[in-house]
Parts: structure tokens; C-alpha cells; sequence
């Protein structure tokens, strides 16, 4: 049976993404099992990895990096041999060059850019400021057709977060949302594939991505 290594470095919101994942692998017939774990030999025998997050960008990256081989085995798997990857929340911010929660934090630099605080512009007239988190359901725009994002144009989606990845090339930027200005809501490339959003929170809709991403097939990464 193929798995799914969902992986636990103590953070993120674990129980609900699994699952949300295992869910899908029943519905859509995909046959793969959910592996919760921290052990790098699990990762490697995967034939594809979640990463989470909840909270901090440097204590995510901590955490991940502070598993002896994790992060090796995460580029051998994700960047030489191509598996389906994909990042959830901070999970998704991990891959950006640097966080800038609290200070700068070296990411795993897997897509060009940095992670900043959400600065959104005030409503006119006297409406109420925008708050932090940004917290709830928000529509999603598509910025550029991709296989894994079918039927999500001005899809609603659930977020929970204060900072947003901003990458360098804008062709990273998959789909985006609105809240007091532009913020990318999916990133990706190749292999790679990450929301901002919760798709384990965001009911039919997110039910749906995590099945795509299930059956997702990409080309060789070169």
C-alpha cells in the first residue's frame, strides 16, 4: 500500500489533518494509508509528504530541522526524486528563503521569497481596520490554470494566520485572496504545492484538493 507521510516535528494541528487526509484516500478510492511520524526512513519510503504547521515560522523550522536527517531526507525526496508535496499553513511558509516573525529565520528555501506580517489597508470611510489573524473563510482567485486547483476559482476557504509568504517569482504564486490587499493563498512549483489556507478545515472544498492531491501525477523534476 502506498502512504502518505504526514509529518509530525510537534507542531500543527495533526489529528484533523490526518483525518481530513485519510477521508480522502477512502473517497476518491486512492488506496494510501496515512503515516503519522517523525522518523526520515518513513518520509523516504513515502510516496507522498505533508507537511503541517500552527504557530511560529522559527519554531516550525526548529522543529523540523531538529530531526535528525529530516531535512535531507525532504530534499533527497521532494527536490531530486520528485514526490508530491505538499505544505499546509506555516508548513507552506517553511519553504520561502526566510521567515521575519520575531526576526529573520532561514526556511528551506525551496521556493524563492521571503514571509512577512500582514499588513492590510484600512477600509474607507469608518469601517473597522482589518484584524490580525486574519481569521475565517475567504474566496480564493486563481492566477494561473494547474491540476491540483480544478473548480477552486472564487472557491471559499478557511485561514487562520498573521504572516503571508510573498515569493520572488510571480509565477510561484498560484492563487490568491483577499484581505485588505493581495495575499498569495497557494504557492507552488513542480512537485511542490502549498496553501496558506486549511484545506483539512475547509470542508467540501478543501476535501476535494486533498483527494487531487492524492491522485496527483507530476512530471520529473529535472
Amino acid at each position: 500500500m502506498s502512504t502518505v507521510a504526514l509529518i509530525d516535528y510537534g507542531s500543527g494541528n495533526l489529528r484533523s489533518a490526518e483525518k481530513a487526509l485519510a477521508r480522502a484516500a477512502e473517497e476518491c478510492g486512492s488506496g494510501h494509508e496515512i503515516v503519522v511520524t517523525a522518523d526520515p526512513k518513513l518520509v523516504a519510503g513515502a510516496e507522498r509528504i505533508v507537511l503541517p504547521g500552527v504557530g511560529a515560522f522559527a519554531d516550525c523550522m526548529r522543529g523540523v530541522s531538529s530531526i535528525p536527517g529530516m531535512v535531507s531526507t525532504l530534499e533527497e525526496k521532494v527536490l531530486s526524486r520528485g514526490t508530491p508535496f505538499l505544505g499546509i499553513c506555516v508548513g507552506m511558509q517553511l519553504l520561502a528563503d526566510v521567515g521575519r516573525e520575531h526576526g529573520d529565520h532561514k526556511g528551506l528555501g525551496w521556493i524563492e521569497g521571503e514571509v512577512v506580517r500582514i499588513a492590510p489597508q484600512r477600509p474607507p470611510g469608518n469601517a473597522e481596520p482589518l484584524k490580525i489573524p486574519h481569521m475565517g473563510w475567504n474566496a480564493l482567485s486563481l492566477s494561473s490554470p494547474h491540476a491540483m486547483l480544478d473548480g477552486m476559482d472564487k472557491a471559499d476557504v478557511y485561514f487562520v494566520h498573521s504572516y503571508c509568504i510573498v515569493p520572488k517569482n510571480p509565477a510561484h504564486v498560484l492563487a490568491t485572496t483577499e484581505y485588505g490587499g493581495e495575499i498569495a493563498a497557494i504557492v507552488g512549483r513542480d512537485n511542490i504545492i502549498g496553501t496558506q489556507f486549511h484545506p483539512e478545515k475547509s470542508q467540501a472544498v478543501g476535501l476535494a484538493f486533498l483527494q487531487r492531491f492524492l491522485k496527483w501525477r507530476v512530471a520529473r523534476v529535472s
